[in-house]
């Protein structure tokens, strides 16, 4: 499905009792970034992720029948007013595809499996979540639903509230943004890549450094915006595009030397065109330039495929092999705890996308 309008739920049919549905959903990392939007979360140019696994949002919603749509919230236990903005946007969003929730109320209960405070974006996990939660209600009104719908409608879902989001639907890579290489590859939704994938990938691992658990001192949402009228902007898109195509091969082949290349150079691209935007503006702090520059130097003396990706601030993904994590993590002991705020780090792996608990 390629058009907005096939994700609009039929009309007429209401929640008539309280019902109780639980999500949990993943972070991920893109390895190809996205970097600059549209209107409507559409991305400027595709990207790719994987899944991760350890760092979730786990998400209970109870929805009940009510006069107009309102919802209340609890974070970890508590009422966190500064996510209402964020989720009241959402919900205005959505609405028109999920008309269903003009007459719900929704309890949501929500917490991370890592701590909020540490400078991991939890927003693709949360929005992916609570995007699940809602196409549960769907499939109680409109029981008759495929999962494949309702799977890549929660990714459309997901994606209104934070681009991201819709990678932590399903799958263990994930590609977001139209492609030609990338089948079914859509700017509205995210798709499991379709590509053969080498086993070492599957099993890859991700130890997130946390050099900075501050707020950023220039928000995504702000850095998308500042792509409008960049002078190397139209470049970057189509090395985007080219890259999405290259790492395809490499996944395909196990190409781990390759990967790395490719990896860095997406990482180090995404801080350069913060770096040359219009204001300008430093993400990155000299702790993850030392990180950077010992991993560098372990992986030339050791010959270990051990690389890096950055997110859109100062933390440092560690990307390397299963086969070779008792030297990576003696390693990151060792040598990068230390640039770490609070030695803090967290172990992650590559996952299969979100799951459904027990109520």
């Amino acid at each position: 499905m390629q058009n907005t309008s096939d994700f609009r739920a039929p009309k007429g049919t209401l929640l008539q009792e309280p019902t109780l549905f639980s999500w949990s959903s993943p972070s991920n990392i893109a390895l190809v970034k996205y970097w600059g939007k549209k209107e409507n979360q559409i991305p400027a140019n595709p990207s790719l992720s994987l899944t991760l696994d350890a760092c979730r949002t786990e998400t209970r919603v109870a929805f009940s029948p009510s006069e107009q749509s309102t919802f209340d919230l609890l974070f970890e236990g508590q009422s966190k007013e500064s996510f209402r903005p964020k989720i009241e946007k959402f919900f205005q969003r959505i609405t028109p595809f999920c008309e269903y929730l003009s007459s719900v109320h929704c309890s949501i209960d929500t917490r991370n499996t890592f701590p909020h405070s540490s400078g991991i974006a939890s927003s693709a996990s949360a929005m992916a979540a609570l995007a699940l939660n809602v196409m549960s209600l769907e499939r109680v009104l409109h029981p008759d639903m495929s999962d494949d719908y309702f799977y890549q409608k929660a990714s459309f879902l997901a994606r209104l509230g934070s681009g991201s989001a819709c990678r932590s639907i399903k799958g263990s890579v994930v590609v977001w943004g139209s492609h030609k290489s990338v089948a079914d590859s859509s700017d509205l939704f995210g798709v499991p890549f379709s590509g053969p994938i080498d086993p070492v990938f599957l099993s890859y691992r991700d130890t997130v450094l946390l050099v900075d658990k501050g707020e950023k001192k220039v928000s995504s949402t702000v850095g998308h915006e500042l792509m409008h009228g960049h002078p190397f902007a139209a470049r970057r898109f189509e090395q985007a595009h080219e890259n999405i195509s290259n790492i395809s091969t490499i996944l395909a082949k196990g190409e781990l030397e390759d990967f790395c290349q490719i990896v860095e150079s997406e990482a180090l691209t995404l801080h350069a065109m913060m770096m040359t935007s219009n204001p300008y503006f430093i993400l990155m702090r000299p702790n993850t330039l030392e990180i950077i520059n010992r991993i560098w130097s372990f992986r030339e003396s050791t010959k270990i495929p051990v690389c890096f990706t950055l997110d859109a601030g100062a933390n440092v993904h560690v990307l390397y092999p299963e086969a070779e994590s008792g030297k990576v993590l003696e390693f990151i002991q060792h040598e990068l705890v230390g640039f770490c705020q609070n030695d803090h780090y967290i172990c992650d792996n590559v996952g299969t996308g979100s799951t459904q608990p027990a109520v």
